[in-house]
């Protein structure tokens, strides 16, 4: 356990005008009322505007723990980061995302983890998809990944990674170049396994990842560029077949001449089909959701009510389609 000075856990997380206050509440929410306590929360404020600046001094209010930095500009999420990690006190740094949901056991089961696998440098989770207030499915990460396994896309779903102090004390820093725009955690994980580190992902649903139509306006033909350029430098040093590294280098030029709505529709089917959630997951998985936003409402904010009804409405459909 850490001490009164030095927590044994850091949460990170950079906020920059999420277009929604309620999700940055329940995001909020699912770290304070994890089952492991001794953590410190350290929200970066990446140049939000006056009215989200206000919003996140009333949420440091909430809970002791929570520590606040305010940066004027906007320097983008790898540098907020290596803010978050500079004045971090703990042995490990979680990273946590503004509109994502951490399950109660998250911290808990992934730093006993750490603590007893001391050849692993880093460990996710598998993750519940949710699109809205809608959950579409389970995203099932490669175990333990290998080289292969970055081909596609990154085997680790960043927010839900938490990560040994150390290696971040070894020059290992997110790249902040405006390249990486998008790809911070990407070209990340990849520097970090071509130096012989190692990750693994729990097989368990430890997280909520939000993930809509509004992800995929996120990424322009200038960033899609950037990543196919990220893709060739680290394909090369992972000792990957040439054929393969050329198809996957183009991967995200193509992806970006498929209209959003159609690859949402594919990844909604994909989640579904491959990874069908039983009646006993969607009702677990549904209560964790409805206790955060309980727990919002609680609060005080304004669509608590709204979004409580919501999730009941889904739930309810959902079971009845199982049925």
């Amino acid at each position: 356990m850490g001490t009164k000075t030095q927590p044994l856990i850091s949460v990170i997380m950079g906020v920059y005008n999420p277009s929604d206050y309620n999700q940055l509440e329940e995001a909020v929410n699912s770290i304070l009322n994890q089952t492991f306590k001794d953590f410190e929360f350290i929200i970066y404020d990446d140049g939000n505007d006056e009215v989200t600046a206000k919003v996140i001094e009333r949420i440091k209010q909430k809970d002791s723990r929570i520590r606040v930095i305010r940066e004027k500009d906007n320097k983008g999420l790898g540098f907020a980061l290596n803010q978050c990690i500079h004045v971090a006190r703990g042995k490990y740094l979680a990273r946590m995302d503004a509109d994502d949901i951490s399950f109660p056991e998250r911290l808990e089961e992934e730093m006993k983890f750490l603590e007893q696998h001391c050849e692993y440098d880093w460990v996710g989770c598998n993750a519940v998809i949710v699109s809205d207030y809608t959950i579409m499915g389970v995203r099932r990460m490669a175990e333990i990944p290998n080289q292969y396994n970055f081909l596609p896309f990154s085997p680790f779903i960043h927010p839900s990674v938490m990560f040994r102090r150390e290696l971040f004390e070894k020059d290992n820093k997110y790249n902040i170049d405006e390249k990486t725009l998008r790809c911070e955690d990407y070209e990340l994980f990849m520097r970090l396994y071509q130096q012989g580190y190692r990750g693994y992902n729990i097989q368990k649903c430890l997280f909520m990842y939000r993930e809509g139509s509004d992800s995929y306006q996120k990424r322009t033909l200038k960033s899609r560029c950037n990543e196919m350029k990220i893709r060739k430098n680290n394909f090369s040093k992972m000792s990957l077949p040439l054929v393969s590294r050329g198809i996957y280098i183009l991967r995200p030029l193509f992806t970006i001449c498929i209209p959003r709505n159609v690859i949402l529709l594919y990844k909604k089917m994909r989640l579904r089909s491959l990874n069908p959630l039983t009646y006993e997951e969607n009702r677990a998985y549904i209560r964790v959701f409805h206790d955060v936003i309980r727990e919002k409402n609680v609060n005080g904010w304004d669509k608590g009510k709204e979004a409580t009804s919501l999730v009941r409405e889904t739930t309810e459909s959902k079971f009845d389609a199982i049925r």
